[in-house]
């Protein structure tokens, strides 16, 4: 071999190192199935797309604003699980007793409690006011920390966004219609079912409802929603499909509703 031959093959082999191999160019048709299959693959979240700061905060106030009506209104059943708080007094406090299947905890100093069919808020100043009793001005805080019943999430450009109670087998529309119809604002072909899995995978089907009005959507589109299914309708608050889980508050939000505690 030539000097110059040797040269060539030396710096050949030196850009090969330093570059590694090139990936082959991706065709016209692979990136056509990659976003055929993009509406319902698993992946788990923290997308590298992340949200914009302001649109973060606007969706965190609204998942905000979601828990706190949730909290207030729930009504309490078999299987949640209570956590009862006295100020000051750890020895009559309760970390956490879960409501009996006849719909009653046992707190120590007032025995059997019925607590099934209350909210929170009624819970917590039946507490204060029974144990003043035993304790002067008491400082009562009840904490639902998990909700059992079945319960899918509604976000984004609906009226009544927040967390449903399924008391009744439920397709997108329905969950859509519980929280007040979709807003002028919001996208009905472009509405996110998202789905968490017991390894932490979220799911991600896209629906487009204006076809499930016309009867033209497929099975899959239309089929009926699980537990803790949270439905994003899409628009001025949550624009971008890709990002989703890679909001913090909405991937604790998934959690909430799929498993019932923050």
């Amino acid at each position: 071999m030539t000097n110059r031959k040797m040269i060539l093959a030396g710096l050949v082999m030196i850009a090969t190192l330093a570059l590694g191999p090139l990936a082959p160019a991706q065709t016209a048709d692979s990136s056509a199935g990659k976003d055929a299959s993009a509406r319902k693959d698993a992946a788990r979240p923290g997308s590298p797309e992340q949200a914009d700061p302001s649109e973060e905060a606007a969706i965190q106030a609204q998942i905000n604003s979601v828990y706190q009506s949730f909290y207030n209104s729930y009504r309490l059943g078999p299987g949640d699980i209570l956590g009862i708080y006295v100020d000051k007094h750890p020895e009559d406090s309760v970390e956490r007793v879960a409501v009996s299947p006849v719909g009653q905890v046992y707190y120590p100093l007032m025995g059997n409690v019925p607590v099934a069919g209350k909210t929170v808020p009624q819970l917590q100043t039946l507490f204060t006011t029974s144990i003043s009793e035993y304790i002067k001005d008491p400082r009562v805080t009840v904490a639902l920390l998990e909700a059992q019943s079945a319960k899918i999430g509604v976000l984004g450009d609906v009226r009544e966004p927040g967390v449903k109670i399924m008391a009744r087998p439920m397709r997108v529309l329905d969950a859509i219609t519980l929280a007040g119809g979709i807003t002028e604002t919001g996208s009905g072909t472009n509405v996110s079912v998202l789905r968490q899995y017991d390894d932490g995978r979220v799911q991600m089907l896209t629906v487009d409802v204006k076809k499930i009005l016309k009867g033209k959507a497929s099975a899959e589109e239309n089929a009926f929603l699980r537990a803790g299914d949270t439905i994003v309708v899409h628009g001025n608050t949550f624009k971008k499909i890709g990002k989703i889980t890679s909001v913090l508050g909405v991937a604790n939000f998934i959690s909430f509703v799929t498993r019932g505690g923050r």
